[in-house]
């Protein structure tokens, strides 16, 4: 009788390390690694070799970056979507297109399981989890962190050093890390007590603003329809233009986020992002947005952005509701190209100048100078029409009140 086949969602971190020598030893099955390349670094060094060595009979590594950032990232920069107003979600966006990858992998090898190295008060089962129900509702789903036999950290570092599993991570630096183009999440270690400060080394690209250069630089974006297109008018490559804004911006500070966040099983814990990319395309995006979108469509889009990030964190990508609102936000971008300058100063961004050919701003209505050709006069009518409901309330309630004390 054929084993049975287990397509592992693998990292290389402690977690699937861990997790590839223990499903081999609980299921007797073959077990296939599938790794997706979203930009992560040193991550990568080795890593078909290491899944062999500790059991796996393939190790299949995917290169995503460009699919990740065309059909994910520029989705999500369009939307606005910034979890509870600040967080860009770069683990979260990434794991959909990492579930569609184990789908994929596990059709394409008749495997009768997939596996993910999340735990069962994260994030990620429910994205992964929800994500592969959705594409592959036949497909059976293993979580090993929720069942297996370690209590901690601790004891899985235990077992890797027992059974020779290669692994970076030490007790004295047990920081999980996850890594890709859109930025970097950082906890565990002294970052579960949120009384404590970052310590410098639980930051991986950014330099502290304190000691980062003494002059500032400054960057233009192009965008075309809400997607960047262009970096300084020189380089126009989706990836090449993230990888170059996070070595920018992580060379001047940019992208440092230190948050008490809602996860989506309703706990709150304290994570430590770098996103120098996310952040400064964040910013000029939104720039270019109040130079072009019309007020009442600006408005009712930050709810929009609200929702598709709550989404989004929340596992739900393939979902009607996430494509209907997708839908409203690409009618959005249709005019949004232009051209934003920002400056980047010890982890600050300071807007420099926004132009585009579809901007609604009008100098001559706005000027205070001799140039003005706003009609000051029609403003008396708009007043009173605009002040007419509250000042009706107020008498009636004034009216009312005076019969009330006779």
């Amino acid at each position: 009788m054929a084993k049975k086949k287990i397509v592992v969602a693998y990292s290389g971190g402690l977690d699937t390390s861990v997790m590839v020598k223990w499903l081999n030893d609980k299921f007797d099955a073959e077990i296939i690694t599938a790794t997706g390349n979203l930009g992560q670094r040193a991550e990568l060094e080795g890593l078909e070799e290491k899944a062999i060595k500790t059991g796996a009979v393939k190790a299949v590594i995917k290169d995503l970056r460009h699919e990740f950032v065309t059909e994910y990232i520029w989705k999500a920069l369009k939307a606005g979507a910034l979890y509870e107003g600040e967080y860009p979600m770069a683990t979260a966006i990434g794991r959909p297109l990492l579930a569609k990858m184990l789908v994929d992998i596990a059709n394409a090898e008749g495997a009768d399981y997939v596996a993910h190295g999340c735990t069962g008060k994260g994030n990620d089962q429910v994205r992964f989890e929800v994500g592969v129900q959705t594409l592959a509702p036949s497909l059976g789903i293993i979580a090993p962190l929720r069942e297996w036999e370690f209590k901690s950290r601790e004891e899985e570092i235990d077992y890797a050093v027992e059974n020779k599993i290669p692994i970076k991570i030490t007790k004295a630096k047990p920081y999980s890390i996850d890594e890709n183009l859109w930025g970097i999440a950082v906890e565990c270690g002294v970052l579960e007590d949120p009384t404590n400060a970052p310590p410098d080394d639980a930051y991986q690209i950014t330099t502290d603003p304190k000691l980062s250069p003494n002059k500032p630089e400054t960057i233009t974006i192009s965008f075309e329809k809400g997607i960047p297109v262009c970096l300084n008018n020189s380089i126009t490559d989706p990836v090449e233009i993230l990888e170059k804004l996070n070595e920018i911006g992580g060379k001047h500070g940019i992208g440092r986020l230190d948050l008490i966040e809602n996860r989506v099983v309703g706990i709150k814990s304290r994570e430590v992002y770098e996103a120098p990319a996310a952040t400064i395309l964040h910013k000029a995006h939104h720039e270019l947005e109040k130079l072009i979108l019309d007020k009442e469509t600006f408005r009712f889009k930050q709810n929009v952005s609200d929702k598709v990030a709550n989404l989004i964190y929340d596992g739900l990508w393939f979902t009607p509701l996430f494509n209907s609102l997708m839908a409203f936000v690409d009618a959005t971008q249709q005019n949004l190209t232009g051209d934003v300058t920002i400056e980047l100063f010890k982890g600050n961004m300071t807007t420099l100048s926004r132009s585009s050919a579809y901007s609604l701003y009008s100098k001559e209505l706005a000027t205070y100078t001799e140039d003005d050709k706003f009609d000051h006069k029609a403003s008396e009518g708009f007043m009173k029409i605009y002040g007419l409901p509250y000042k009706t309330m107020t008498q009636l309630y004034s009216a009312t009140q005076v019969k009330e004390v006779a």
